[in-house]
């Protein structure tokens, strides 16, 4: 049984050379995308009229999809599968790979996102409350911010302080980046050179974290030093979201050129610029001086 005419689909809109810088819209639109589906998309950014109060939401003739499970099922019963031609054995790890991410790295997500205060008052709240319309914008914000305390609070309230539960939660996260890099190896794709409904799930949770104009960039740093999903994100993107992926790049690569330009016709840009890396230098010896590497290089 095949699907007629495009899925229509709400989510939360796009950023940063994504589709969408929500983990379940990007999920839904990575897995559809796998899928080979034609879809339309609609970039609701406004959550509060939706059936379940959620993006995203595919809406069918006789129902709506918000969870991915029924995504999953809703594909199956249209004879459309990535994971058909996976073993037990395969289907078996990518399901512990589902938990593994859902345990480890999702809790680390809404840390970096709502409770580090850097990032929630200098990127997070900034951009829903920039795409929100009023009076939602002054609602949203504070109710995911909530909602990110309270799971953080559930899940760690044996722990005494809040640094106690950052230094947990984003140690956590770090060995779960470096298993699944280790995992991936070289290969395309998790079960090699096809994608699978992994592949969808694992993209919606690395690709917000690598792109996204972050103040506090711990946890994003240790997923750019795993080159290989650097490497998977940008090729899950060129492949299936080209068109924001290439815009993104045109728009940086531009901006980049701006400056470098502007650096160039600025005497007094060189000069504060040459400021800057003479006094990082002479801060890194000092450093180097205080505390006794230079005389145990000696």
């Amino acid at each position: 049984m095949s699907i007629r005419g495009p899925i229509r689909i709400d989510v939360w809109k796009g950023d940063w050379g994504l589709p969408s810088v929500d983990l379940e819209c990007l999920q839904f639109l990575a897995y559809i995308k796998i899928n080979a589906i034609d879809m339309k998309i609609t970039n609701v950014n406004n959550p509060y009229f939706t059936p379940e109060g959620k993006l995203p939401v595919i809406r069918l003739k006789d129902r709506n999809i918000s969870r991915f499970e029924d995504l999953v099922k809703y594909m199956e019963d249209k004879n459309m599968n990535p994971d058909y031609g996976l073993n037990r054995k395969q289907q078996a790890e990518a399901q512990a790979y589902r938990t593994l991410l859902k345990e480890k790295l999702f809790p680390a997500l809404q840390y970096v996102w709502w409770l580090d205060q850097n990032n929630e008052t200098g990127v997070t709240t900034p951009w829903y409350s920039r795409i929100l319309p009023i009076p939602f914008n002054f609602y949203y914000p504070g109710k995911f911010k909530r909602e990110a305390e309270g799971m953080l609070t559930a899940l760690f309230d044996n722990y005494e302080n809040d640094k106690d539960i950052e230094s947990k939660v984003i140690g956590d996260a770090e060995k779960c980046l470096t298993a699944i890099s280790i995992r991936l190896g070289s290969s395309d794709f998790i079960f090699g050179s096809h994608p699978t409904s992994i592949d969808a799930t694992l993209y919606a949770y690395l690709a917000p974290l690598l792109k996204a104009p972050l103040r506090s960039t711990g946890l994003q740093n240790h997923l750019k030093a795993c080159t290989n999903l650097n490497k998977y994100v940008s090729r899950m993107s060129q492949r299936y979201f080209s068109q924001d992926y290439n815009e993104y790049e045109a728009k940086r690569k531009k901006e980049m050129k701006a400056q470098k330009e502007q650096v160039e016709q600025d005497p007094t840009l060189r000069r504060n610029q040459f400021i800057a890396v003479f006094v990082a230098l002479a801060a890194m010896y000092g450093y180097a001086v205080s505390t006794g590497a230079l005389q145990k290089l000696h």
